[in-house]
Protein backbone atom coordinates (compact mmCIF):
# COMPACT_ATOMS: atom_id res chain seq x y z
CA UNK A 1 0.00 0.00 0.00
CA UNK A 2 2.53 2.71 1.09
CA UNK A 3 5.11 1.82 -1.25
CA UNK A 4 2.65 1.81 -4.28
CA UNK A 5 1.73 4.90 -3.23
CA UNK A 6 5.06 6.55 -2.93
CA UNK A 7 6.17 4.96 -5.93
CA UNK A 8 3.51 7.58 -8.05
CA UNK A 9 5.58 10.19 -6.21
CA UNK A 10 4.80 13.16 -3.42
CA UNK A 11 2.02 15.41 -3.82
CA UNK A 12 3.29 17.27 -0.66
CA UNK A 13 6.59 16.97 0.80
CA UNK A 14 8.06 19.64 3.17
CA UNK A 15 8.60 20.58 6.35
CA UNK A 16 8.41 16.89 7.68
CA UNK A 17 5.40 16.14 5.93
CA UNK A 18 5.13 14.00 2.73
CA UNK A 19 2.06 13.40 1.15
CA UNK A 20 1.52 10.48 -1.49
CA UNK A 21 -2.10 9.23 -3.19
CA UNK A 22 -2.15 5.98 -4.60
CA UNK A 23 -6.54 6.31 -5.95
CA UNK A 24 -8.14 5.75 -2.99
CA UNK A 25 -5.61 5.48 -0.39
CA UNK A 26 -3.32 8.70 1.00
CA UNK A 27 -0.98 8.50 2.91
CA UNK A 28 0.72 11.46 5.44
CA UNK A 29 3.79 10.47 6.48
CA UNK A 30 6.09 12.21 9.19
CA UNK A 31 9.44 12.52 7.88
CA UNK A 32 11.58 13.41 10.87
CA UNK A 33 13.02 10.45 12.40
CA UNK A 34 16.52 12.07 13.56
CA UNK A 35 14.43 14.31 15.98
CA UNK A 36 11.64 11.61 16.73
CA UNK A 37 9.01 13.41 14.08
CA UNK A 38 9.37 16.32 16.81
CA UNK A 39 6.34 19.04 15.73
CA UNK A 40 6.56 22.50 14.94
CA UNK A 41 4.35 25.23 13.77
CA UNK A 42 5.94 24.31 10.10
CA UNK A 43 4.86 21.04 10.26
CA UNK A 44 1.10 21.75 11.47
CA UNK A 45 0.90 23.86 8.24
CA UNK A 46 1.98 21.22 6.39
CA UNK A 47 -0.42 19.02 7.88
CA UNK A 48 -3.38 21.17 7.28
CA UNK A 49 -1.88 21.84 3.54
CA UNK A 50 -2.28 17.88 3.32
CA UNK A 51 -6.00 17.67 4.29
CA UNK A 52 -6.44 20.17 1.48
CA UNK A 53 -4.10 18.41 -1.04
CA UNK A 54 -6.60 15.50 -0.59
CA UNK A 55 -7.82 14.79 -3.84
CA UNK A 56 -11.83 13.36 -4.11
CA UNK A 57 -10.73 10.33 -4.95
CA UNK A 58 -9.56 9.55 -1.50
CA UNK A 59 -11.16 7.39 0.92
CA UNK A 60 -8.97 6.45 3.34
CA UNK A 61 -5.95 8.20 4.90
CA UNK A 62 -3.02 6.50 6.89
CA UNK A 63 -1.15 8.73 9.20
CA UNK A 64 2.85 7.53 9.84
CA UNK A 65 5.85 8.38 11.21
CA UNK A 66 9.11 7.05 10.32
CA UNK A 67 11.69 5.69 11.83
CA UNK A 68 11.37 4.40 15.57
CA UNK A 69 9.04 6.80 16.82
CA UNK A 70 5.96 8.17 15.89
CA UNK A 71 5.74 11.28 16.97
CA UNK A 72 7.86 12.47 20.68
CA UNK A 73 5.78 15.97 20.73
CA UNK A 74 6.67 19.45 20.08
CA UNK A 75 10.10 20.62 19.50
CA UNK A 76 12.12 21.19 22.70
CA UNK A 77 12.97 24.47 20.60
CA UNK A 78 9.66 26.03 21.23
CA UNK A 79 10.65 26.10 25.02
CA UNK A 80 13.82 27.97 24.68
CA UNK A 81 13.36 32.03 24.85
CA UNK A 82 14.89 32.04 21.81
CA UNK A 83 12.45 29.59 19.55
CA UNK A 84 12.54 28.14 16.25
CA UNK A 85 13.59 30.30 14.11
CA UNK A 86 11.36 32.01 11.85
CA UNK A 87 8.75 30.75 14.21
CA UNK A 88 6.72 32.93 17.67
CA UNK A 89 8.40 31.45 20.62
CA UNK A 90 6.35 30.79 23.66
CA UNK A 91 7.61 33.86 25.31
CA UNK A 92 6.24 36.04 22.09
CA UNK A 93 2.98 34.30 22.41
CA UNK A 94 2.32 34.89 25.58
CA UNK A 95 2.83 38.58 25.16
CA UNK A 96 -0.28 38.36 22.30
CA UNK A 97 -3.50 39.44 23.32
CA UNK A 98 -6.14 37.40 23.75
CA UNK A 99 -8.20 37.89 20.28
CA UNK A 100 -4.32 37.07 18.45
CA UNK A 101 -2.68 34.47 20.81
CA UNK A 102 -6.73 32.72 20.10
CA UNK A 103 -6.26 32.99 16.56
CA UNK A 104 -2.82 31.13 16.12
CA UNK A 105 -3.95 28.48 18.15
CA UNK A 106 -6.81 27.47 16.09
CA UNK A 107 -4.34 28.29 13.14
CA UNK A 108 -2.61 25.54 15.21
CA UNK A 109 -5.12 22.99 16.02
CA UNK A 110 -6.64 23.19 11.51
CA UNK A 111 -3.50 20.22 11.27
CA UNK A 112 -5.43 18.05 14.13
CA UNK A 113 -9.06 18.61 12.45
CA UNK A 114 -9.44 17.74 8.83
CA UNK A 115 -8.88 13.67 9.29
CA UNK A 116 -12.61 13.53 11.05
CA UNK A 117 -13.72 14.52 7.78
CA UNK A 118 -17.18 12.76 6.90
CA UNK A 119 -15.91 11.86 3.40
CA UNK A 120 -12.65 9.72 4.82
CA UNK A 121 -11.39 7.54 7.31
CA UNK A 122 -8.40 8.32 8.66
CA UNK A 123 -5.88 5.24 10.27
CA UNK A 124 -2.98 6.29 12.60
CA UNK A 125 -0.21 3.87 12.45
CA UNK A 126 1.70 4.08 15.87
CA UNK A 127 5.01 3.04 16.95
CA UNK A 128 6.91 4.02 19.66
CA UNK A 129 6.41 6.83 21.21
CA UNK A 130 3.59 9.06 20.91
CA UNK A 131 3.51 12.22 23.55
CA UNK A 132 1.85 15.03 23.50
CA UNK A 133 1.27 16.86 20.55
CA UNK A 134 2.08 13.17 19.05
CA UNK A 135 -0.29 11.69 21.30
CA UNK A 136 -2.57 14.57 19.96
CA UNK A 137 -2.05 14.20 16.61
CA UNK A 138 -3.31 9.56 16.68
CA UNK A 139 -6.15 10.84 18.49
CA UNK A 140 -7.24 13.35 15.77
CA UNK A 141 -7.60 10.14 13.47
CA UNK A 142 -10.79 7.95 13.35
CA UNK A 143 -8.89 4.34 14.15
CA UNK A 144 -5.71 3.89 15.72
CA UNK A 145 -3.35 0.48 14.98
CA UNK A 146 -0.35 0.47 17.27
CA UNK A 147 2.64 -1.61 17.46
CA UNK A 148 3.24 -3.72 21.19
CA UNK A 149 5.79 -0.96 21.76
CA UNK A 150 3.52 2.07 21.37
CA UNK A 151 3.76 4.55 24.49
CA UNK A 152 1.18 7.07 24.80
CA UNK A 153 1.67 9.71 26.89
CA UNK A 154 -0.24 13.57 27.70
CA UNK A 155 3.03 15.64 29.31
CA UNK A 156 1.61 18.84 28.48
CA UNK A 157 0.40 19.11 31.69
CA UNK A 158 3.26 18.48 33.62
CA UNK A 159 5.05 21.02 31.65
CA UNK A 160 2.25 23.73 33.21
CA UNK A 161 0.20 23.54 29.66
CA UNK A 162 -2.70 21.80 29.04
CA UNK A 163 -3.35 19.65 25.77
CA UNK A 164 -4.83 22.34 22.99
CA UNK A 165 -4.27 20.63 20.01
CA UNK A 166 -8.06 18.77 20.22
CA UNK A 167 -6.56 15.72 21.79
CA UNK A 168 -9.48 16.07 24.86
CA UNK A 169 -12.41 15.67 23.43
CA UNK A 170 -11.27 12.37 21.39
CA UNK A 171 -9.41 11.32 24.71
CA UNK A 172 -12.78 11.55 26.99
CA UNK A 173 -14.85 9.75 24.41
CA UNK A 174 -12.65 6.80 24.20
CA UNK A 175 -11.51 5.92 27.34
CA UNK A 176 -14.18 8.16 29.35
CA UNK A 177 -13.70 11.16 31.92
CA UNK A 178 -11.96 9.74 35.15
CA UNK A 179 -9.12 7.51 32.86
CA UNK A 180 -8.60 10.67 30.49
CA UNK A 181 -7.92 12.77 33.59
CA UNK A 182 -5.65 10.35 35.32
CA UNK A 183 -3.59 9.94 32.00
CA UNK A 184 -3.22 13.78 31.61
CA UNK A 185 -2.75 15.22 35.07
CA UNK A 186 -0.34 12.00 35.45
CA UNK A 187 1.73 12.42 32.56
CA UNK A 188 2.00 8.39 32.57
CA UNK A 189 2.62 6.33 29.87
CA UNK A 190 -0.36 3.96 28.25
CA UNK A 191 0.96 0.78 26.94
CA UNK A 192 -0.08 -1.10 23.73
CA UNK A 193 -2.20 -3.69 26.11
CA UNK A 194 -3.74 -0.64 28.05
CA UNK A 195 -4.61 1.01 24.87
CA UNK A 196 -6.71 -1.66 23.32
CA UNK A 197 -8.30 -2.39 26.64
CA UNK A 198 -9.63 0.91 27.04
CA UNK A 199 -10.19 1.41 23.61
CA UNK A 200 -7.67 3.91 22.48
CA UNK A 201 -6.36 1.35 20.31
CA UNK A 202 -8.11 -0.64 17.82
CA UNK A 203 -5.82 -3.50 17.64
CA UNK A 204 -2.21 -3.96 18.91
CA UNK A 205 0.42 -5.69 16.97
CA UNK A 206 4.17 -7.06 16.72
CA UNK A 207 6.31 -3.80 15.02
CA UNK A 208 7.02 -6.47 12.11
CA UNK A 209 3.33 -7.09 11.72
CA UNK A 210 1.98 -3.34 11.25
CA UNK A 211 2.50 -2.63 8.04
CA UNK A 212 0.06 -6.43 7.02
CA UNK A 213 -2.29 -5.34 9.30
CA UNK A 214 -3.00 -1.45 8.61
CA UNK A 215 -3.30 -3.76 4.63
CA UNK A 216 -5.94 -5.33 5.73
CA UNK A 217 -7.36 -2.89 7.75
CA UNK A 218 -7.86 -0.50 4.40
CA UNK A 219 -8.55 -3.00 2.03
CA UNK A 220 -11.85 -4.16 4.82
CA UNK A 221 -12.63 -0.48 4.89
CA UNK A 222 -12.65 0.27 1.10
CA UNK A 223 -14.65 -3.18 0.60
CA UNK A 224 -17.92 -1.10 1.64
CA UNK A 225 -19.20 1.57 -0.91
CA UNK A 226 -18.49 4.76 -0.20
CA UNK A 227 -21.83 6.77 0.41
CA UNK A 228 -22.85 3.67 2.85
CA UNK A 229 -19.07 4.49 4.97
CA UNK A 230 -19.86 8.55 4.45
CA UNK A 231 -23.73 7.81 6.50
CA UNK A 232 -22.35 5.53 8.82
CA UNK A 233 -19.65 7.55 10.16
CA UNK A 234 -21.88 10.30 10.96
CA UNK A 235 -24.71 8.42 12.27
CA UNK A 236 -21.77 7.56 14.82
CA UNK A 237 -20.02 10.75 15.03
CA UNK A 238 -23.52 12.76 15.99
CA UNK A 239 -24.76 9.75 18.51
CA UNK A 240 -22.00 11.30 21.33
CA UNK A 241 -24.25 14.34 21.22
CA UNK A 242 -27.80 13.25 19.88
CA UNK A 243 -30.24 11.78 22.18
CA UNK A 244 -31.59 8.05 21.85
CA UNK A 245 -34.59 9.44 19.90
CA UNK A 246 -32.87 11.75 18.02
CA UNK A 247 -30.56 9.41 16.88
CA UNK A 248 -33.06 6.63 15.93
CA UNK A 249 -34.68 9.86 13.68
CA UNK A 250 -31.14 10.45 12.35
CA UNK A 251 -30.90 6.36 11.34
CA UNK A 252 -33.99 6.69 9.74
CA UNK A 253 -33.03 9.50 7.52
CA UNK A 254 -29.72 8.19 6.83
CA UNK A 255 -30.99 5.01 5.82
CA UNK A 256 -33.82 6.66 3.70
CA UNK A 257 -31.23 8.14 1.68
CA UNK A 258 -29.04 4.87 0.71
CA UNK A 259 -32.54 3.20 -0.38
CA UNK A 260 -33.16 5.90 -2.49
CA UNK A 261 -29.85 6.04 -3.79
CA UNK A 262 -29.66 2.17 -4.52
CA UNK A 263 -32.88 1.93 -6.58
CA UNK A 264 -31.99 5.08 -8.55
CA UNK A 265 -34.22 7.65 -6.97
CA UNK A 266 -31.97 9.90 -5.37
CA UNK A 267 -32.40 13.68 -6.25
Amino acid sequence: MASSAQNLGPVLDKDGVRLTVDDAIATVTLTNPAKRNAQSPALWRALTEAGRLLPGSVRVVVLRGEGKSFSAGLDRQMFTPEGIEGEPSFIDLARRDDAALDATIAEYQEAFTWWRRSDIVSVAVVQGHAIGAGFQLALACDLRVVADDVQFAMRETSLGLVPDLTGTHPLVGLVGYARALEICATGRFVTAEESVNTGLANVAVPVAELDATVQDLVAALLAAPRDAVIETKSLLRGALTRTYDDQRTAERAAQSRRLRDLAGLGE
